[in-house]
């Protein structure tokens, strides 16, 4: 397997915050050459830190096909760099051959199953995020960095 992951979740600082979200299994697959990384957000143009980002009026299959904006707290569109770099992340993703993919839950960006409402108050809403909508589309295994460790977890306990 081969996979692709959130730069965010192997201890990169490519967070809206500046920050990261060390995950070491994840890190461990970098490590060993299974796994490359990328941060849609940034690889789309868009600087560390920076405000954060919701989706209004739906999700990231309503982004990619210009339903719905991804905006910043401050009001601005910044739906271009999300798009582009989830075209990015599916360049690399089908350059590499990648059978799997794991994304941040809840970006605007990555989330898998959840996203943030638009409201910048901290509820969350079914949809997924401008890649993951992307990768799923064109049939790569999308996952986030809590299903990837249940599933690690799973294997763990079979042996």
């Amino acid at each position: 397997m081969k996979y692709l992951i959130s730069a965010c979740l192997v201890g990169e600082n490519v967070r809206y915050d500046g920050k990261n979200c060390y995950t070491p299994a994840l890190k461990q697959l970098v490590a060993t050459q299974q796994a490359m990384i990328i941060c849609p957000e940034v690889t789309g143009g868009l600087s560390t830190p920076r405000l954060p980002a919701e989706i209004i009026g739906g999700d990231g299959i309503d982004v990619l096909n210009g339903r719905a904006q991804v905006r910043d707290r401050a009001g601005n569109d910044q739906s271009k760099a999300f798009i582009d770099g989830a075209y990015q992340a599916l360049k690399l993703a089908q350059a590499h051959q990648v059978t799997h993919v794991v994304l941040k839950a809840n970006s605007p960006s990555c989330g898998t199953h959840k996203i943030y409402d638009g409201s910048f108050s901290g509820i969350r809403t079914v949809g997924q995020g401008v890649t993951a909508a992307l990768l799923t589309q064109h049939g790569f295994q999308v996952i986030d960095e809590n299903q990837f460790l249940q599933l690690l977890a799973q294997e763990d306990s079979r042996f």
